[in-house]
């Protein structure tokens, strides 16, 4: 296994991804790899699943693909637990598994992400498990958050803290000599203890782990938790005691502190030392979209997530608020924006659209399919209308539901298991993607898949839907096809918006039309120009079109 470089330069059949500056309109693929595909039939994706599936990613007409982790794990949160940042878990493979993906991606001109996992590592990392095996006083505690407990024989947490997954933040330790000993800080599970990034020895390690997948020819990494490094100082007490409440709404003295831009500037020091354009991407929850600008200055990362407008329903008034904060907060700092509709964390978004709103980006309830699907259509060619880079969960492609009816003895989302915090429904969007109509796991593998597949899935396969007019996987190839080609699409840092009907959203960028009707009704619009995609039904009479309900579509003005 040898070093080597990022995507290669481009050629006249390289994409949209290999040319300079190309993450500021980038489409960007998320894999997670234990529920993308099956390469050894032990229901459980795989790396070498990944890398005999990129063909169909390359024919889908994304750019990047970002995976999800894959390191040596124990796998109490799906490999966000992670023991080991320079190996592959067994269960997807190895390192030789790693690089030959990386090499078949560029091939491909896919570039491809990695997860990094900065916040916390698994309780069974090297530094952790002496951490507490050699007892009080080992500098390897400093490393973490260990303190010592309130109370009068320290039986009481540090401090008031919530863990995000429910419960405290907080667990005890039993020393060595069988005693009652310190504490230990885990925003999210027991088994997912916080590092102290207020210790060198943690940078030192972390720009080494860098160092080491840029070696292996990586493209970027995706930040997960970006915004939790650092913590205030002396770990106040919050003084609240329904702290979930008010994630996204205010500054934490754990989330979002101004110490993490200096993290972030030095890392961004180690990856300008490789060529090939590579990039970091942040997760980071703040409670507005200026703070979240404030992580992709131009010292510091490419791109962040942009959870506001996951987080905003299929309303046009809405939409238009946040797309605007969002290209405003953006434009001062010269980064691009992001649009993200769905991930491995949220409830896809052709079931949250089928739900009334205010439900939150969790939802345990079917809602109306047939509706929900056809504002998941119009959502997404909304999105990838807009100026900036967006981002396409694994089967949204597809069309694919949330799978809602779960029975508890299969759910494995740590946060379900503990009495508050998240909901716990993440396994819903985390059930193995269908390939073929048919098979133990409509093509997934040969030995069935790690959560039950619901018996509609094959319909919904990558085999039924290929060449299907008017199904959902084709309207993706149609509309990344267009988004690529047309000079009015992709990078940019502003719309113009047009007058339309109250619900519709319009705007034009360029010899390019986006029309939006988020209503529940058709409406009458001006007919832009020639069609080039549109997600429902849109008739034409002379200058005016008519616009089916929940419908987007996409007009040439040329």
């Amino acid at each position: 296994m040898s070093q080597h470089s990022a995507a290669p330069a481009p050629t006249s059949a390289a994409p949209a991804a290999a040319h300079r500056d190309w993450w500021r309109d980038a489409v960007i693929y998320q894999v997670y790899p234990r529920s993308f595909a099956d390469s050894n039939g032990d229901g459980m994706g795989d790396l070498e699943g990944v890398r005999t599936r990129l063909p169909y990613l390359r024919d889908l007409g994304v750019d990047a693909v970002w995976l999800s982790p894959f390191y040596a794990s124990p796998q109490a949160d799906a490999g966000y637990d992670v023991a080991d940042y320079r190996a592959v878990d067994p269960m997807f493979g190895n390192l030789l598994d790693a690089d030959a993906l990386i090499r078949d991606a560029h091939e491909l001109y896919l570039r491809i992400i990695v997860d990094l996992v900065p916040n916390h590592s698994s309780d069974q990392h090297e530094w952790f498990k002496r951490a507490v095996t050699e007892g009080p006083g080992s500098p390897l505690r400093d490393r973490y958050h260990f303190r010592p407990g309130k109370g009068e024989n320290g039986e009481l947490p540090p401090n008031d803290w919530e863990s995000i997954f429910g419960g405290p933040a907080w667990t005890r330790i039993t020393e060595p000599d069988g005693t009652p000993g310190e504490w230990y800080l885990h925003l999210f599970a027991p088994e997912q203890p916080d590092f102290n990034w207020e210790h060198p020895a943690v940078g030192d390690e972390f720009r080494s782990v860098l160092r080491f997948w840029l070696d292996m020819g990586v493209d970027g990494f995706r930040i997960d938790v970006a915004h939790g490094l650092v913590k205030a100082a002396g770990l106040p007490d919050l003084g609240s005691h329904d702290q979930l409440k008010l994630l996204g709404n205010d500054v934490m003295p754990f989330f979002d502190q101004d110490g993490v831009h200096a993290i972030y500037r030095e890392w961004r020091l180690v990856l300008d030392e490789y060529a090939g354009e590579r990039i970091f991407v942040a997760e980071a929850w703040t409670p507005t979209v200026e703070r979240t600008a404030n992580y992709v200055r131009p010292d510091e990362l490419h791109q962040a997530f942009n959870f506001q407008y996951l987080a905003t329903y299929w309303d046009a008034a809405e939409l238009k608020v946040v797309i605007d904060r969002t290209l405003d907060a953006m434009r001062p700092v010269g980064a691009p924006a992001t649009w993200v509709l769905s991930n491995h964390d949220v409830t896809r978004h052709a079931t949250r659209f089928a739900n009334d709103p205010g439900l939150g980006t969790q939802i345990r309830l079917a809602g109306d399919r047939a509706l929900g699907l056809r504002r998941a259509r119009a959502a997404t060619l909304l999105m990838l209308a807009l100026p900036g880079s967006a981002y396409v969960y694994q089967g949204e492609e597809l069309g694919l539901p949330d799978v809602v009816d779960l029975s508890d003895e299969v759910r494995q989302d740590p946060a379900y298991f503990r009495g508050e915090g998240q909901d716990g429904f993440r396994d819903g969007c985390r059930v193995p993607i269908p390939w073929t109509r048919e098979g133990s796991s409509y093509g997934f593998g040969a030995g069935g898949s790690w959560l039950p597949q619901p018996v509609e899935w094959g319909e919904l396969s990558v085999e039924a839907q290929t060449g299907e007019s008017g199904s959902t996987l084709e309207l993706y190839r149609a509309a990344l096809a267009a988004r690529r080609e047309h000079p009015g699409l992709g990078a940019g840092d502003s719309v113009e918006w047009l007058r339309a009907p109250q619900g519709v959203l319009a705007f034009r960028r360029g010899e390019f039309v986006c029309v939006a009707n988020t209503s529940g009704e058709a409406v009458t619009i001006p007919a832009y120009g020639e069609i080039l995609v549109a997600s429902g039904d849109v008739t034409v009479a002379q200058d005016e079109a008519k616009l089916s309900a929940d419908t987007t579509v996409w007009w040439t003005t040329v």
